[in-house]
């Protein structure tokens, strides 16, 4: 396709929007009580609510940074919307933050995710009574540059920035949402705060409707009694990387040869034959007694899972294929307290990995950029941005697009141009005829706009 030569492009059109899926996704916000938590803001600056809904509003359609806010006041948005304030009011706005005023929104952030689940019950509600839910807790560093950001420093991953910790909810059918996300300071320990940050979250999980068992997950760095202790302390599962210490090395070497069991893996291959998987990789457990070196009161008896991948060994550097001498193996191990069988715990471990999703989408979208230099600014950009995530992801369950990314929804059902309309005292919405997805479109505008769903009395 190329462009018609008879173009001519003014900019003189009124009644027109670009971003027209932004009116169903902050009426289903408002229908789960977005706009009545928000009054509870106690930020000394008018009109906060309003404020924290524009910031919400232009991270949904894409806003990376507060100049990019501006997006929302353009063609007929101020007929469709009220209260789009200009960038830099909201720029201001968010530099009266304090730590307190970040804390407020976590609170706003937790009941509004507890109000769209009821309004879209499979948002977290698809795990059943006997199904599990898991959290994921893990940490990113998010690079800044300037010498007047407050907090940034040189972390773990060697680059100067900010340290954006969060948990995350998802079920066996729902993708996962926020439930807890805090600004640190670039050099902090991942691990620091995690038991604090894991009650938090449970917290907001179950207020959100999770009634069945939970699995806590999280990598090597987080490996510590803190961690372990809240999840016991909340009666839920938990399932950490193990660092390998000369403890659990002891524990890996003393697994004999007959304990370990072929697992489905990438490249195994199913021997009808024997019934079995033939796979590089295999499982085994051994009792395990962690953190030793507290206190005896604090030693946590558990289950050590270890997964063992064979090494491949290179080919001889004089171009001869050199046949494997002896078999080496890399080894990958956890502890966990649940009862799911060996084969099960390791797969449920393994998929830990669906929390670097939810960071590749902030990343993204709102955390591409952390745009002030006033650290409590950031970290409420932070906190609402965990809000419009989660509005953007029971959007894209109302919409039939359960498992879509935050862009995809973005392109297919946010940012969809619309010609305004009046007839009486309503407002039409003239769409794309023959927009590929109209039918998600609607559908969202039905959850959003119609009844509440009906309950079980």
């Amino acid at each position: 396709m190329k462009p018609s030569h008879t173009i001519r492009p003014v900019f003189d059109e009124s009644n027109l929007v670009s971003v027209a899926g932004l009116v169903p996704a902050l009426r289903l916000a408002e229908s789960a009580g977005l706009y009545g938590l928000l009054e509870g803001l106690t930020v000394p600056s008018p009109n906060a609510g309003v404020k924290t809904a524009s910031v919400v509003g232009g991270m949904l359609a894409g806003a990376d940074s507060i100049d990019d806010l501006d997006l929302l006041r353009h063609g007929g948005m101020g007929r469709v919307f009220d209260g789009v304030r200009a960038p830099s009011t909201l720029g201001t706005f968010l530099r009266s933050f304090t730590h307190g005023h970040v804390q407020q929104l976590d609170k706003v952030s937790g009941a509004l995710l507890a109000g769209l689940a009821r309004q879209v019950p499979a948002l977290v509600n698809g795990a059943g009574a006997e199904d599990i839910a898991f959290v994921d807790v893990d940490d990113t560093i998010r690079e800044v540059h300037g010498y007047t950001k407050q907090a940034a420093a040189y972390g773990y991953s060697g680059v100067r920035g900010l340290n954006v910790q969060l948990a995350t909810l998802a079920t066996e059918v729902a993708a996962p949402v926020i439930v807890r996300a805090r600004l640190r300071r670039g050099n902090v320990a991942s691990h620091t705060g995690a038991g604090q940050l894991l009650a938090q979250a449970l917290g907001t999980a179950r207020t959100a409707g999770v009634s069945g068992p939970v699995l806590c997950r999280a990598d090597s760095a987080y490996y510590g009694h803190a961690f372990v202790a809240t999840a016991l302390r909340h009666g839920v599962w938990f399932s950490v990387t193990v660092r390998m210490n000369p403890q659990a090395k002891a524990a890996i070497a003393g697994i004999g040869e007959d304990a370990w069991t072929p697992i489905r893996y990438p490249h195994a291959v199913w021997d009808e034959a024997e019934q079995r998987w033939v796979s590089d990789a295999e499982v085994a457990e051994v009792p395990f007694v962690a953190f030793t070196r507290r206190r005896k009161a604090e030693h946590v008896s558990c289950r050590l899972i270890v997964r063992r991948v064979r090494r491949l060994q290179p080919l001889a550097g004089d171009g001869s294929e050199q046949g494997e001498l002896f078999a080496t193996y890399r080894h990958h191990a956890f502890i966990t307290n649940s009862d799911l069988d060996t084969i099960e715990a390791d797969q449920r471990h393994r998929g830990h990995a669906i929390v670097e999703q939810v960071i590749a989408e902030l990343k993204d979208g709102p955390l591409a950029h952390l745009p002030s230099g006033k650290y409590a600014a950031n970290a409420a950009w932070v906190a609402i941005a965990a809000i419009a995530f989660n509005i953007a992801r029971a959007a894209a369950v109302a919409a039939d697009m359960a498992t879509a990314r935050w862009a995809t929804l973005r392109r297919k059902i946010i940012n969809v141009p619309a010609r305004i309309a009046s007839t009486g005292r309503r407002l039409i919405l003239h769409l794309p005829t023959r927009w590929p997805w109209a039918e998600h479109w609607t559908a969202l505008h039905t959850a959003a706009t119609g009844p509440p769903p009906a309950t079980a009395s």
